[in-house]
């Protein structure tokens, strides 16, 4: 008998033993067990409808998969095509005038300050999009010329400051401890009540679940996290989810309020459920979550609740004030809310690149930082994602927080709710649109009923230089609306009406880039065809 026969004969005598077949069978069970978990988890979070559905698009993509590499010539096929989506896009992100200077290496010898100015110019004049008119949709948050020299002042001042060393800038570290504690009254903290600047909304949320996951991992052993979110939360917590390895459990919304559906979170939470989540309000509609219903589960689960007021930070605590009241209040006045991040380069005026994540308390704090104890650098720590920081970030954020106060913070809200308002109700008057939603605070998401195309209007806007956001799931358009915002609103409603009333006599008059685009998008069952044309685009952003 050879080896390899031995061998093969000791492995069937020792896997016929009774223990070794019970093994197998308990291994099997859990097997089984998990995934049953899993499936009865989605029929009871999404219905029975919903749950194949994402089950037939799973299967479908591993088809589609399993197809382009067996066939042969299929993976090129669509590498190829790809390729041409990706060359399109670069001709229209990576556009140069023959003749101008581009620096691919150091100048051989350095530019005079004259010159610099004057290349600077250059590049300030570069793109055909005029902001001043309105027509963008958030992106710019330009609180007036005022407030715009104070913040280049405040950047002059304080440009070669870093909060990473205190001792050596202990007036921006006063000034961010500041910006925090304002934050944190105008959000009805407790004294307990804490938090931190962060570089914007996105890194506000990736702080809050990296605090709860490793407080969970630290007070209850979860080894296996989970998040149980609205599938309109901020695509931030994707980016968590992928970072921190925190499983996100999506819960629809509700099809006539646009809020998420509390009773299906209720069923999602189990042991791993670490932190619920909603939204005031959301970036697809402008809907605000039920807080409170959401804050008492959370309560009741013992577990983190977090509102991301990232987008209606510095309207939300002044609506009352300026006379458009909630329906319920989003901070920390709700029994059960134990975390808020809060934009203040939005709605706070503040120059891009600045947020605040507040927590109830310093215990859920002590969970978002970083300490190591034994670098042979010394005791390293830093209290967000990066270590070295822009001073001047946080001391541009101070001066446009008291410089604005509480009165000119609700007078910015009264202006913009105003508008807001005059959008929505246009918008509600123009036959063949709908509302998604009952938007209430500065953001409007509308869409086309059918036979009119959302995507066709979506075009003979941007054909007019508007500057919209482009939903999908379901296909809609949002604007959120600015200081801006307030001298283009009429000028909106009337090109919506135009553009419905070509559409209505020309069904192909909005067939144009962005119906290409979106609708192409929404109907490739291979979705990671989608993903490598937008990490083409990633890469446009570098090309020169």
């Amino acid at each position: 008998m050879s080896l390899v026969q031995k061998f093969n004969a000791a492995v069937a005598t020792a896997t016929s033993k009774p223990y070794i077949a019970l093994f197998k069978n308990v291994v099997f069970l859990i097997f089984v067990y998990r995934y049953a978990t899993a499936i009865a988890l989605k029929v009871a979070v999404k219905g029975p409808g919903e749950a194949i559905r994402d089950y037939v698009k799973h299967i479908l993509q591993i088809l589609i998969t399993l197809t382009r590499k067996s066939i042969p010539g299929a993976n090129d096929m669509v590498k190829s095509e790809v390729a041409k989506q990706i060359q399109s896009i670069e001709k229209k992100v990576v556009q140069y005038t023959p003749g101008e200077k581009i620096y691919r290496t150091l100048p051989s010898k350095g530019l005079s300050p004259a010159e610099v100015r004057a290349e600077l110019d250059r590049y300030q004049k570069m793109g055909d999009v005029d902001w001043k008119e309105g027509k963008v949709s958030g992106a710019i948050y330009h609180g007036g010329e005022e407030v715009s020299s104070l913040i280049t002042d405040a950047f002059a001042r304080f440009t070669v400051t870093n909060p990473l060393h205190p001792e050596i800038f202990p007036g921006i570290r006063r000034m961010e401890a500041e910006v925090v504690s304002m934050v944190l009254r105008m959000y009805n903290a407790p004294d307990s009540g804490c938090g931190s600047v962060t570089s914007g909304g996105t890194e506000s949320l990736l702080m809050a679940v990296k605090a709860y996951r490793d407080m969970a991992r630290v007070k209850r052993g979860v080894t296996e996290p989970e998040m149980v979110l609205p599938v309109t939360i901020h695509a931030a917590f994707d980016k968590a989810e992928s970072y921190f390895g925190v499983k996100i459990v999506h819960i629809p919304i509700d099809p006539i309020t646009g809020k998420v559906d509390v009773s299906k979170v209720a069923r999602a939470i189990n042991r791993n459920t670490i932190m619920l989540a909603g939204s005031a309000p959301n970036f697809p509609h402008g809907i605000v979550d039920d807080i409170p219903a959401l804050a008492a589960l959370a309560k009741k689960h013992k577990i983190g609740m977090h509102v991301d007021c990232c987008l209606g930070g510095f309207i939300v605590p002044f609506l009352e004030k300026a006379g458009y009241p909630l329906e319920h209040p989003c901070d920390f006045r709700v029994d059960g809310v134990t975390s808020i991040s809060v934009d203040t380069h939005k709605y706070g005026f503040a120059p891009k690149g600045s947020s605040v994540i507040m927590y109830r308390s310093k215990d859920i704090r002590d969970h978002q930082y970083f300490v190591t104890t034994e670098w042979p650098g010394g005791i390293y720590a830093s209290p967000t994602i990066a270590g070295s920081r822009p001073g001047s970030l946080v001391a541009g954020c101070w001066a446009a927080l008291v410089h604005f106060g509480e009165d000119g913070y609700i007078k910015s809200t009264q202006q913009i709710m105003k508008t807001a308002r005059k959008i929505k109700k246009g918008v509600q008057e123009i036959e063949g649109l709908q509302l998604v939603g009952d938007p209430v605070v500065s953001v409007v998401a509308f869409a086309a009923k059918a036979p009119i195309s959302t995507y066709a209007v979506a075009d003979l806007l941007s054909r007019k230089h508007w500057h919209l956001n482009i939903l999908q799931n379901p296909p809609a358009i949002h604007i959120a609306c600015t200081m801006l915002t307030r001298n283009s609103a009429d000028a909106l409603l009337a090109d919506l009406r135009e553009a419905v009333g070509q559409i209505r006599k020309d069904p192909k008059a909005g067939n144009g880039d962005v119906a290409a685009i979106y609708g192409t998008a929404a109907s490739v069952p291979d979705r990671t065809i989608i993903a490598d044309v937008t990490r083409g685009f990633l890469d446009a952003l570098t090309k020169i």
